[in-house]
This record gives structure tokens, C-alpha cells and sequence, in this order.
């Protein structure tokens, strides 16, 4: 064949494809619209305690609420040196690579080597130029759907952010109340050791009998069990802040403070903007999106394919090819891959919404505790001032020969529960307030507000 005729057959070729190209601009298989949820209008539990319905938000750097500049800058360091992080970030970045290797799809491939060329389709040697059409959609789609998942491992990674920051602030918590603890028994354990010894004295005086001694001892020794475990827990506590922290326990140490965190006001906004607010809502909805795109992707593997191929060879020059390939008889293979795709998005449609539910329910169960907690605390703080004083009471007594030594020993060990009761409910409901956070999505925004039109 003649260099001319080959020009007009590349120039033909050429003509075709835009031809081509006008026809692809439609796309097989659903346009994506975000599916309903159920979303109440005001949360059940909030009850008296609800706060005017406004889109108040947490703020981006939640744990400030707490006023601990310590746990401030413990918290600040998570999302640097945390290693279950940095691999949830690795996983993104595969993710976002996998959409550059889809979209290359859509880009004509060019390589050097043997080619077939020339009327008898013989062996040359030089560069070729080949490209899929993507005359339904099929690649596109398979982009949208990787784009949907590279969001999805973007979302993914704020809600581990947010549960790693979650579970080091409770930590730290628990930690500073060992710390209180720990100062407490501390001065019972010497309490509890003096009281020994003069029981000893008094005993070797004929004052006291062998069973006093023997109940002095026994209360003694566990005043020093208890703050040994109490210690021991304190040390766990730090070891599991430094590992949360991307750091050895060996070379990480957090020096003793005084357990001084108030419960916050946790607002909590409106229930449909927890739907934008929490991240696993927003992976679960990118999640349902991709499978939607993969619908597309299936269609199109049923209808015909084109794939154009070019080249100049060294010796024959210039060859282009057409490559036509219509499905006829596949056995139920694509039936049934559409057929997966869609229960796929069936099942990811499923998902989003019990993630919704789960995340309401996780609100009003944050609620409840909270404010349970809260009456509770009132009660508590009564009990323990009156086991205070009853203690105080009872010391002067005994030093004016009012009051014997098992009022004395029974009025210590009431003051003493007393004020471990009152530190524990503080804990419990600085937990229930970081709950309560988590479940309203933290400070976490989305990058940007994502398909709210009505569902498909």
C-alpha cells in the first residue's frame, strides 16, 4: 500500500473516532443521588435538657474544651506520630493512586517495539499508538467509582483520627484520676500505718487485744495493696498514652497533676447535621456512591467495544487498525456481574443507612448517660461530704475518749469511699462527655458538602 493511501486511511480513521466521540458523550448505568436516611427531628433523649435547635458545631480542636493544656499538646501530637494513622493515610494515598491508573485508561497508550503492519498485517518494528474508546461510559465510571473510594479511605482516616484522640483523652482522664487516687491512698496508707503501730503499743500496754492488732495490720496492708495496683494502673495508663503517641513507654513519662477536668456542655446541634458531621456517615456514603459508579461500569461491559490501534513501522510506515467486539454468548458471565453490582449497591445502600441509625442511636445513648450521670453526681457529692465530716466528727470524738476504734476505722473507710466515688463518677462522666462527642462526629468537617439531592 502506498504512503498516500495509508494517510487516507489514518484520515478516515480519524473521522470515525470523532463520530465516535460525539456518540460516547452519554454514560450507561445510574447517575448517583445520595439515598435517604431516617432522620428524626429532635433528639429523644436531650428532653428538658435540650439546648434551642441551632447548627452549633464542636469545635475542630474539641479536646480544648477541657482546659488541660497538657492534654492539649499530648492530643495535638496524635495525628503526627500515631502509626495506625500513618498507615490509614497510606491507604489513602493507594486509594487516590488507583484513580490516576483508572483515569490512564482513557488516555491513548503509546509503545515502542514490533507492530503489525501493512495490508498482509506482516511483523515491523516501531511505535504504536493504542486507545479504548470509552464509547459508554465504562471508564468513566470506573474513575467516579475510585474517586468515591479514595474519599471513602479520606473519611476513613478522620474517624480513626477522631476514635485514637478520643481514646487517648479518656486515658489521660483516667490517668490523672490514679493520680488523685494515688495521693489519697497515700495518705490513708500512712494513716492506716500509724494507726498500726499505736495499736502495737497499746497492745504491748495490755491496752489492746491480739484482735486489734490483727485488724490494724490487715487494714494496713491493704492501704499498701491498693495503691500498689493503683500505681501499677497509673504505669499501664502511660504506656498505652505513649504507643497512642507513636512513642517507646520507656521514653515517655507524664509527670503527676492533680485531677482537676470539669465536665463540659457538649453541643449538640441538630440530628440532620449529623449526616455531614461524622465521618464513618460520610465513608459509608462515598462507599454507596462507588457501588452506584460500578453499576456503570458492568453495563457497559455488556454493550459493543471499540479499540483503535496506530503505528509507523520501519519499514512499511504508517498502519492503523479498527477492533470491533460486541458480547454475543457469554455464558451469564456480564448478566450476572450486573447483577452483583447491583445487589452491591443494594448492600451498600443497607449499610449507609444502618450507619445513620447506629450514629442517632449512639447520640441518644450519649444522652441519656450524660445526664443520668450528671442528677448522680449531685448525689454523690452529698454522700461524700457528709462521709467527710462524719469522719472529721468521729476523729474528735475518739481523741476526747467519745468514740471507740472501730468507729474510727469505720468513719475513715466511709470518708475514703466516699471521695473515690466522687472522683470515679467525675471520670465516668468525662467519659460519657467524650462519647457523647465522638458520637456527634467531633470537630471533623467534611471537605466539602456532597450530593444532597433527593434520593435516586
Amino acid at each position: 500500500m502506498s504512503p498516500r493511501m495509508h494517510a487516507q486511511g489514518l484520515r478516515a480513521m480519524l473521522v470515525a473516532s470523532a463520530v465516535v466521540l460525539i456518540v460516547a458523550c452519554s454514560e450507561v448505568g445510574p447517575n448517583y443521588v445520595r439515598s435517604s436516611a431516617p432522620v428524626p427531628a429532635a433528639y429523644k433523649e436531650a428532653g428538658a435538657h435540650a439546648a434551642p435547635h441551632t447548627e452549633t458545631a464542636i469545635a475542630g480542636t474539641w479536646w480544648e474544651i477541657y482546659g488541660d493544656p497538657t492534654l492539649d499538646a499530648l492530643v495535638a501530637q496524635v495525628a503526627v506520630s500515631n502509626q495506625s494513622l500513618a498507615a490509614a493515610a497510606a491507604r489513602v494515598g493507594q486509594a487516590q493512586a488507583l484513580i490516576q491508573v483508572a483515569s490512564g485508561a482513557s488516555i491513548p497508550s503509546v509503545t515502542a517495539g514490533s507492530l503489525k503492519s501493512g495490508r498482509r498485517n506482516e511483523n515491523d518494528i516501531g511505535i504504536g499508538v493504542s486507545w479504548e474508546l470509552d464509547l459508554w461510559g465504562r471508564i468513566r465510571r470506573d474513575v467516579e467509582s475510585h474517586r468515591a473510594i479514595a474519599e471513602a479511605s479520606k473519611d476513613d482516616l478522620a474517624a480513626a483520627t477522631l476514635s485514637i484522640q478520643a481514646q487517648l483523652v479518656q486515658s489521660y482522664f483516667a490517668l490523672r484520676q490514679d493520680d488523685a487516687v494515688i495521693d489519697l491512698l497515700e495518705r490513708s496508707a500512712d494513716a492506716t500505718g500509724q494507726w498500726q503501730r499505736m495499736v502495737g503499743n497499746q497492745y504491748a500496754q495490755g491496752q489492746a487485744s491480739s484482735a486489734n492488732v490483727a485488724d490494724a495490720t490487715m487494714k494496713a496492708s491493704a492501704a499498701q495493696l491498693q495503691l500498689a495496683d493503683t500505681k501499677a494502673a497509673r504505669a499501664q495508663l502511660e504506656h498505652a498514652i505513649a504507643v497512642m503517641l507513636g512513642k517507646a513507654p520507656a521514653d515517655f513519662s507524664i509527670a503527676p497533676a492533680p485531677f482537676i477536668a470539669n465536665v463540659p456542655e457538649v453541643p449538640t446541634g441538630v440530628p440532620a447535621s449529623l449526616l455531614e458531621r461524622r465521618p464513618d456517615v460520610a465513608a459509608s456514603e462515598r462507599r454507596m456512591a462507588a457501588a452506584s459508579a460500578r453499576i456503570g461500569v458492568a453495563k457497559a461491559e455488556t454493550l459493543p467495544s471499540i479499540n483503535l490501534a496506530a503505528g509507523i513501522g520501519v519499514l512499511r510506515g504508517p498502519t492503523g487498525t479498527a477492533d470491533i467486539r460486541a458480547p454475543l454468548f457469554t455464558g451469564g458471565r456480564l448478566t450476572g456481574q450486573l447483577a452483583n453490582a447491583d445487589e452491591a449497591y443494594n448492600e451498600a445502600v443497607a449499610n449507609y443507612r444502618q450507619t445513620v441509625l447506629d450514629a442517632f442511636r449512639e447520640v441518644e445513648d450519649g444522652l441519656v448517660v450524660t445526664h443520668t450521670l450528671a442528677a448522680n453526681a449531685e448525689l454523690q457529692a452529698k454522700a461524700a461530704k457528709a462521709a467527710t465530716e462524719a469522719d472529721r466528727v468521729t476523729r474528735n470524738q475518739y481523741k476526747e475518749g467519745a468514740a471507740d476504734y472501730p468507729a474510727v476505722v469505720e468513719a475513715a473507710n466511709a470518708a475514703l469511699d466516699g471521695v473515690r466515688g466522687d472522683m470515679q463518677l467525675r471520670l465516668r462522666r468525662l467519659d460519657a462527655s467524650v462519647n457523647l462527642i465522638m458520637a456527634l462526629g467531633g470537630g471533623w468537617q467534611p471537605e466539602s458538602v456532597r450530593d444532597p439531592r433527593s434520593p435516586r
